[in-house]
């Protein structure tokens, strides 16, 4: 077994490591005060090829597996979380047109978000609808050769920046089986009847744009159906196994950033005439989120490799490192901000942000619950 990178991955890791320490960390209080998206950043992002880089070579992107996104993941969110997110999410849901779409949608729409020309996003979830995937209510009605879609989305990333999204809607209310009557449909922002009301306020990732989506008898020609009629369910399971491993190693990141933060801390900060670092119970604290930081670092990385060389295992591996990675990021960040007293609960510190960014991990793709919940069905043989 050899738990090393490859020089090209070790390189790519440096590089945008360097990216992330020069361009992202330097702005990330600003975005996250003022709740702004980073199009400046963005761009910069897509001139270095770092936008949904597992967009084919054909299509303009840079043809990255999956463990090569999460080593950029990890670096972007060990900057800044907020930033991180926005930069690896431009291409949200373009997995499903790189899957499952024809060679006309992969042509119009995949180098636009290669380039940084258009951001996409992925509309899941509603107002009640979050866990509960097959219960969505957004509907699609054919009317001649249009869908007419009706409904909303909620707490949809790149809602009011994004250009176009891929949306579950349920065509067919009448289809046998639970989960046969669902579609994804391409609908750009610029349609008739489509609104996005920007969300703010978030407990962290303030930089990245959240917003409800409102479809009001959008129409949208038929070839902007996504694969198989009656299929949408199903390829979100399987979008879901591999954005869960992202959202792990977005976790490490911000586990890896809370890490450095505490341990620099620790040799600067005197208390009774030398560092905290000194002190064994700083020590332990240190030792122990490192420690766990790597656990989950080599559970995501397992799972990312998965994604591409042993789908057989991918559902439970990418539940598993979500759901312990998010945790992890979650307890180092709390470590890390007791690290620094009371300095680390104001935002002179970037602990502060980090904190409130960590909690995101165990919501998004599906909560902790959920993931535990798909790891039990798994290893109990169960299907949905």
């Amino acid at each position: 077994m050899d738990f090393n990178l490859s020089e090209e991955q070790e390189q790519l890791k440096k590089e945008v490591s360097r990216f992330a320490e020069n361009e992202v960390r330097p702005n990330a209080e600003e975005y996250d005060v003022e709740e702004k998206y980073p199009h400046d950043i963005v761009q910069e992002a897509a001139d270095m090829g770092l936008l949904a880089p597992q967009i084919p070579l054909d299509y303009g992107g840079a043809g990255y597996e999956t463990l090569d996104l999460a080593i950029i993941i990890e670096e972007l969110f060990a900057a800044d979380p907020g930033i991180g997110l926005c930069l690896t999410s431009t291409g949200f849901g373009s997995e499903a047109i790189i899957e499952f779409g024809t060679e006309e949608q992969k042509e119009e729409y995949l180098p636009d978000i290669a380039s940084g020309d258009a951001i996409m996003g992925a509309a899941i979830s509603e107002p009640d609808t979050g866990s509960d995937v097959s219960s969505v209510s957004t509907t699609a009605e054919k009317d001649g050769d249009e869908w007419v879609i009706n409904g909303n989305k909620m707490w949809i990333t790149n809602g009011s920046v994004g250009d176009f999204f891929v949306v579950l809607c349920e065509t067919d209310p009448d289809a046998e089986g639970r989960y046969n009557g669902f579609s994804q449909i391409i609908v750009e922002s610029d349609r008739d009847g489509f609104e996005a009301d920007k969300i703010t306020g978030k407990l962290g990732i303030r930089a990245s744009d959240t917003a409800e989506l409102l479809f009001d008898d959008v129409r949208v020609p038929e070839e902007n159906l996504v694969g198989t009629r009656g299929m949408g369910f199903f390829q979100q399971m399987q979008f879901f196994d591999e954005t869960r491993t992202g959202v792990a190693a977005q976790a490490v990141g911000i586990a890896k950033g809370a890490n450095e933060r505490a341990l620099e801390y620790a040799k600067q900060r005197e208390q009774f005439g030398k560092p905290i670092g000194d002190f064994q119970a700083i020590q332990h604290k240190l030792a122990d989120m490192h420690t766990r930081t790597e656990a989950a670092r080599n559970l995501t990385y397992k799972s990312a490799w998965s994604v591409d060389h042993a789908e057989g295992q991918l559902t439970t591996l990418a539940s598993m490192a979500k759901e312990f990675a998010s945790r992890v990021a979650v307890d180092v960040a709390n470590e890390a901000v007791q690290i620094h007293g009371g300095a680390g609960y104001v935002n002179d510190f970037d602990v502060e942000r980090f904190y409130r960014d960590a909690k995101i991990t165990q919501i998004y793709e599906g909560t902790t619950e959920i993931q535990k919940n798909i790891i039990a069905r798994e290893l109990l043989g169960k299907g949905f």
